[in-house]
């Protein structure tokens, strides 16, 4: 038994949605907590456009564990955008047309699965939708989606913790972590733990860089059409996701090399081809967004404890379905950390622990 006395019960490095989540959830449980986050390097959650589809694929596959992960998500963004007393959370269904019949007739037969069919909705307003999208074949619409507007859910989080002094923004480096038995120092204080929530800067971290990340970058465009677009995202090989009005974003491209956060011309040109063959308006490109996804190899989250130091915590690798992974297991971390309950083994680290002692 210890004596040692900390100053906090954890430290969060990083508050993207990761490290928001693991805040949330330790708020709720009313543990002592500090965040540091620097402000300097580039958040992928700042860029992603948030959205949640329980439906992807041509096949339309039904997301991991999307029964258990979406309702969970409905409620910790219900109740937070309550108590941050903000709107962020934007119900809207996904339409996405086909491109022949052969198609339509591939997804209306899947769509008829037991475990698809609760997320198909009724496509009434197919033909409002048609004014100004190509969809000579009709869509297939998918309900339980939507989008969450991160950037405004982050920075409320950050003034909450903020003004409860919980929220530091300065640089960090593991190297300047004391780690020892009972207890993690940084900056002159005393932690229980540390949980890291860095995305993509944990490539590079000494202490977990051995896990298999594969980030990936993504860019988006944003636009301004020629008339007013209807409240639900477009998915055909790329998404349209109207914020406001005439406004919206389009997206997502896919590059491995280089990873930067730099947008480029040749992904512009690549969304704005297929933005040309799906729009029947015109519209104008406004600006480019480029993020890097702290995507994994297997495409499952990286959470859990490092193999040799009890009191370091990795909480990562959300990929781009960050929004829906993100509350779930956060949730299931904290009461594993707290409480010894079992986390799911398909995302905890203790997977590749091969890799470490290898």
């Amino acid at each position: 038994m210890s004596n040692i006395i900390t100053d906090y019960d954890y430290l969060i490095v990083g508050h993207g949605i990761a490290g928001a989540a693991i805040a949330w959830h330790l708020h709720e449980m009313d543990k002592s907590f500090q965040i540091v986050n620097d402000p300097s390097f580039p958040s992928s959650s700042q860029v992603a456009a948030g959205i949640f589809n329980p439906l992807t694929g041509k096949k339309l596959n039904k997301t991991w564990l999307a029964d258990e992960l979406f309702p969970y998500a409905s409620s910790f963004y219900t109740n937070l955008q309550e108590k941050l007393n903000v709107e962020f959370v934007h119900p809207a269904s996904i339409y996405r047309p086909y491109r022949s019949i052969e198609e339509q007739n591939t997804y209306l037969a899947n769509s008829a699965d037991s475990s698809v069919a609760p997320y198909i909705g009724s496509t009434h307003d197919q033909k409002a939708i048609a004014e100004y999208v190509n969809m000579d074949f009709g869509a297939l619409e998918v309900g339980a989606s939507g989008w969450i507007d991160l950037p405004l859910l982050l920075n409320q989080s950050k003034e909450f913790f903020k003004n409860r002094n919980q929220y530091i923004e300065a640089s960090f480096e593991t190297d300047d972590l004391d780690l020892q038995d009972h207890y993690v120092g940084w900056n002159g204080l005393k932690y229980g733990k540390v949980i890291l929530c860095q995305g993509f800067a944990a490539v590079d971290n000494k202490l977990f860089n051995w896990l298999p990340f594969n980030a990936v970058k993504g860019q988006i465009l944003e636009v301004i059409t020629g008339q007013a677009l209807r409240p639900y995202i477009i998915n055909q090989g790329i998404f349209i996701l109207p914020v406001s009005g005439k406004r919206a974003r389009v997206g997502a491209t896919y590059s491995w090399d280089p990873l930067d956060w730099i947008p480029t011309e040749e992904a512009t040109k690549e969304l704005d081809d297929k933005l040309k063959q799906l729009l029947k308006i015109p519209y104008r490109i406004t600006g480019q967004l480029a993020g890097i996804r702290p995507s994994v190899m297997d495409r499952r989250p990286l959470v859990g404890i490092h193999p040799e130091h009890h009191n370091v915590c990795i909480f990562n690798g959300l990929g781009t379905k960050g929004v829906t992974l993100a509350p779930f297991f956060a949730g299931q971390f904290v009461q594993h950390l707290e409480n010894d309950k079992e986390l799911n083994p398909l995302v905890n680290i203790k997977r590749y622990f091969s890799l470490y002692f290898r």
